[in-house]
């Protein structure tokens, strides 16, 4: 009898992701062919992958939000279209800066909730931050594997320690073979 199919979820902290690219060289997510990446990721074409970014305000009397806007307006379509679904925070500015806010409670919120209604076997998780690990821990006691994927360079020795092995390092010389 054929083993049973693995369920893989991908999780995306978007704004960790963007950093990490930008890291490497790779400054334009809109050539990035995320389809064919996730697929020799997780080596299966069958899995859920989620985005997670703060949403941007357009707000038309600031020139900077406008072109941020529209632009973030640009990855959700390239997104959507390679089959990626899209979770937003939201966007909060302070002293002149803006900051993410509601992005890492979702993601951990997905992992345990995912973890917890066996919507995945196994989540690849896209993100550095060490706020997750909690979640992780609770995924991982319901039996589920969270397998860590970082960026060469700057990864995170606490995921590694608290995900499932084997950890993933993204490379620019792996992720370019997915650049179009």
């Amino acid at each position: 009898m054929p083993s049973k199919q693995k369920k893989i979820q991908i999780l995306i902290d978007g704004s960790n992701f963007y950093h990490g690219l930008k890291k490497l060289g790779i400054t334009h997510q809109l050539s990035l062919d995320y389809a064919t990446f996730f697929q020799d990721l997780v080596q299966t074409p069958n899995y859920h992958a989620t985005y997670h970014i703060g949403k941007i305000k357009n707000n038309p009397s600031d020139p900077h939000t406008v072109k941020l806007f529209i632009g973030q307006q640009k990855l959700f379509n390239h997104l959507k279209h390679h089959r990626v679904a899209i979770t937003k925070g939201y966007m909060l500015k302070t002293d002149g800066k803006y900051h993410e806010k509601g992005v890492d409670v979702q993601i951990a919120l997905d992992i345990a909730i995912g973890a917890y209604e066996k919507s995945y076997d196994i989540c690849y998780l896209l993100s550095s931050d060490t706020d997750l690990i909690p979640s992780i821990k609770k995924a991982q006691k319901l039996g589920k594997k969270v397998i860590y994927v970082g960026f060469h360079k700057s990864t995170s020795h606490a995921m590694i320690h608290n995900c499932n092995s084997p950890h993933k390092t993204l490379t620019k010389e792996y992720l370019s073979q997915f650049v179009k």
